[in-house]
């Protein structure tokens, strides 16, 4: 059994590198629509912060399919054949379903975290609804530190949901046509069974992406296509597959490493 250490996203990190060198005219394309999604989302927070939430959901229903054109490019590379553009772009008509289950899923719980947003901002926020401009200074008023813990915590739990349920399940989706189910459960039983390195690997992805909004986004043209190559190392060094005897298959998961 695979065993996952904490120096492994870095080697995945290295080998998404290397994939994005080797296509980087791909690369590119996905960071400038990567780049197009964060965009929207800063001009609908400055003019109509009401939608937000559901600019946010469009966009969790457009960015799977392209981390997974992404995946295509590192899925090619590893079987020698040459990456396409074109290729990329359509990789995902064969396994429509199951990632339209599954972007599903992801949607319910970023609606379920939106609701819990609000209810906790109307319970715990002291200081009277902000503005957009001035949300952090209200958000950092030490009035409302207790708004802060608590939303915090409510923020994170749901993180760790989306997280965990998505982190291998769309490129197993992609690797072995899985139904989203039992992707999910895969992408969840990784994190349980590894999640020092795992959440290593979300702190990671969370700390390049603030990286790339410092930027007004435009460190997505990098780091997005780097997270979404890198994103497909993570689900072949988590996963493994065994062949049994009678052609059926089913998923090992990378067991944590023991330290001596």
């Amino acid at each position: 059994m695979v065993r996952l250490g904490v120096t492994d996203p870095l080697r995945w990190l290295r080998q998404g590198f290397g994939d994005f060198r080797a296509a980087p005219g791909i690369g590119l394309f996905y960071g400038c629509c990567f780049w197009a999604m964060a965009a929207v989302l800063a001009l609908v927070f400055r003019n109509k912060p009401e939608y937000v939430m559901s600019i946010a959901s469009g966009c969790l229903l457009v960015g799977p399919f392209l981390a997974m054109g992404l995946y295509e490019v590192s899925r090619r590379r590893e079987l020698g054949i040459q990456p396409e553009l074109g290729a990329s772009i359509t990789c995902w008509d064969k396994h429509v379903r199951s990632m339209g289950m599954l972007v599903m899923v992801l949607i319910v719980l970023e609606l379920l975290w939106g609701r819990a947003s609000l209810v906790v901002f109307a319970v715990f926020f002291n200081t009277g609804m902000p503005s957009t401009t001035g949300v952090m200074r209200a958000i950092f008023n030490p009035e409302n530190i207790e708004f802060v813990l608590v939303y915090l915590l409510v923020g994170g739990i749901f993180a760790m949901l989306v997280y965990s349920t998505a982190v291998v399940s769309i490129p197993m989706i992609l690797d072995r046509d899985t139904d989203a189910i039992s992707a999910a459960i895969t992408s969840i039983r990784v994190v349980f069974a590894n999640p020092i390195t795992m959440l290593w690997w979300g702190l990671l992805i969370t700390l390049l992406i603030a990286l790339a909004l410092l930027t007004w986004g435009a460190g997505f043209l990098v780091i997005g296509p780097l997270l979404g190559h890198a994103s497909w190392h993570a689900y072949r060094g988590a996963v493994r597959w065994r062949e049994a005897e009678d052609d059926d298959v089913e998923p090992a998961v990378a067991a944590p490493a023991q330290t001596t």
